[in-house]
């Protein structure tokens, strides 16, 4: 009878153990690829060596105090298209994507998908990527680091009402200590609307609570809902989407308005396949006056 008990607790002390270790990982599921096709030479082995280490350093890193199990972590992609390269310095751009499960189903939804063409930085093969939240000592990590956070920010928000907003703070202390670089390109106001300091600025203004409670209610009331009941799901989307019309009026030039574009224009004319006429021909009127340049990709709202 002891042995049995023992057996017993010993096999609930490893189940414990495997629980811990599966809901302590790291947050994100990212994968990331430097694209040197438009380096010449043979000896591309920097860049092999970058990317490793880079992988190591967003998957391997503890970015919250919130509790992920492995099949929660957040999947995302970041491509760094390398244009020149010489003397350890790199010119670059940046692609980040980052996606969601739908609730109870096999949909996953596109939550950012976004260009940045201000990449510059540099990096001897082999060094330590390092970031801190008080000092910033690379471009490359510090850079980095604002996606994920802008990210965690997107995912969390899409869970919650406001809820990223710890994460979307933490991108915006990076965005602040990075201007004071005067090397570092990307950071600064009125540079590039589109830049770092203005996807973060047009995440955290006075403009920005419609946009995330927007956000909220598109995830977790309506693609979360369909699964389940579509028409519910795509009537409470369908009515949301007139508050974009309030960031439109108050800031024509938002970078929120090109996120959603980027990310979502596709999904949502595709909620409405199944709408009324009615539904469909006040949807195109709505979008065409939010993004009067995709006419292409609002045009099966038309059929």
């Amino acid at each position: 009878m002891m042995k049995w008990i023992t057996m017993v607790l010993f096999a609930c002390c490893l189940l414990s153990l495997g629980s811990h270790a599966q809901t302590t990982t790291g947050e994100l599921n990212a994968r990331i690829t430097i694209n040197s096709d438009k380096i010449q030479g043979s000896d591309k082995q920097v860049f092999t060596t970058l990317q490793e280490a880079l992988n190591e350093f967003v998957n391997n890193r503890r970015w919250t105090d919130a509790t992920f199990a492995v099949n929660e972590r957040i999947d995302c992609t970041m491509t760094i298209i390398v244009s020149e390269y010489a003397d350890n310095s790199f010119k670059s751009e940046i692609q980040v994507q980052a996606r969601r499960p739908v609730y109870n189903s096999s949909y996953t939804t596109t939550l950012l998908n976004f260009r940045d063409t201000e990449l510059n930085f540099d990096y001897v093969q082999f060094e330590q990527l390092e970031y801190t939240e008080n000092t910033l000592t690379s471009n490359l990590t510090a850079t980095i680091a604002f996606y994920v956070y802008v990210i965690l920010g997107l995912d969390f928000d899409s869970f919650s009402p406001l809820g990223g907003k710890i994460y979307f703070d933490q991108a915006q202390q990076i965005v602040s200590m990075a201007q004071s670089q005067a090397t570092w390109d990307g950071w600064k106001a009125f540079d590039k609307d589109d830049n770092r300091h203005g996807l973060i600025t047009a995440l955290t203004d006075n403009t920005s609570d419609t946009f995330r409670r927007f956000w909220y209610t598109y995830h977790r009331k309506g693609l979360d809902e369909m699964a389940g009941n579509p028409d519910r799901g795509r009537a409470t989307i369908i009515q949301a989407l007139p508050s974009l019309k309030e960031i439109k009026n108050a800031r024509p030039t938002s970078v929120v308005l090109r996120l959603l574009s980027d990310a979502k224009l596709d999904e949502i004319v595709s909620i409405y396949s199944k709408a009324t006429a009615q539904e469909k021909q006040a949807g195109y009127k709505l979008l065409y006056e939010l993004y009067p340049t995709e006419t292409k990709r609002l045009e099966p709202l038309q059929k």
